[in-house]
């Protein structure tokens, strides 16, 4: 299907910074326990960055920070240059940041493409008082979401779904819905939090290869936590590995293998 396109625009800016991410001394703490202890990386744009470590490390701490779930007791997050220290958590998606959660969160008694629809709506123009009254411009942005969605749903290849109730989904087609709703958003940078988690080896394969094209064809940015180590390493472009909230590697796949610490307690260990 063709007509909108889901390529964010934020790729094509000129004058862009270096760095699309960049995570700046960030520390979280609940209580007095130390989640995350001053994490410091960043990521440039067009890359797949793996976030590894074993459970308790940080990983989801640190994607509720760039959610805007958690706000940090310190350090600053930056995307493309701008600080979401202010931020809300409904800004982030009009901000370019879409994001998956490790157990899909969709609407069981809605289709699936009006699941898909409500990323769309995350990045709306109009008001709930223009859509009280069905203005032509909220109609126009309606056909405009409805759109996005299919398309979307059609790029992870479940456009044939999309009036089917998603109560009706397999778990794998729920996760491919939930990253559909995620790039409906139109982002710059996508977070995806264990999206191999409960499948198997076909649909791990598969979904490889639709993580490539989310980088490769959509142009948009993805940053990766999983435990699946064939998957990130064969995927990532860069690889940070965290461990008791602290960054202990930070670099190409290649260069992670090599750091002693990571390689005899994560990538030698199932998690």
């Amino acid at each position: 299907m063709s007509g909108v396109p889901l390529r964010t625009t934020a790729a094509s800016q000129g004058g862009a910074p270096a760095q699309l991410l960049e995570v700046a001394d960030v520390t979280m703490r609940f209580g007095g326990i130390v989640a995350l202890d001053g994490v410091t990386f960043s990521v440039a744009p067009g890359r797949i960055t793996g976030l590894i470590g074993p459970n308790g490390a940080g990983k989801t701490t640190l994607f509720n920070c760039l959610s805007r779930l958690y706000r940090p007791a310190r350090g600053d997050i930056r995307l493309n240059g701008r600080s979401l220290a202010d931020c809300a958590p409904a800004d982030i998606a009009g901000l370019g940041i879409g994001r998956t959660f490790q157990s899909p969160t969709l609407f069981d008694s809605l289709s699936v493409l009006d699941n898909v629809k409500i990323g769309a709506h995350a990045r709306g123009r109009n008001g709930p008082l223009t859509d009280a009254f069905t203005l032509p411009s909220s109609r126009r942005e309606e056909r405009e979401f409805d759109l996005i969605a299919r398309v979307t749903l059609d790029f992870v290849e479940l456009g044939g779904a999309a009036t089917r109730p998603a109560a009706s989904l397999t778990f794998a087609q729920r996760k491919r819905v939930e990253l559909a709703r995620a790039l409906a958003t139109k982002p710059a940078l996508v977070l995806l939090d264990e999206p191999a988690g409960g499948l198997n080896h076909d649909e791990v394969a598969q979904l490889g290869a639709l993580i490539r094209s989310i980088r490769d064809k959509l142009e948009i940015t993805v940053l990766l936590v999983e435990h699946h180590m064939g998957l990130v390493m064969s995927l990532s472009d860069q690889v940070v590995v965290l461990n008791f909230g602290r960054v202990i590697a930070d670099g190409t796949p290649e260069e992670v293998r090599g750091v002693p610490a990571v390689t005899e307690a994560y990538l030698g260990t199932r998690h």
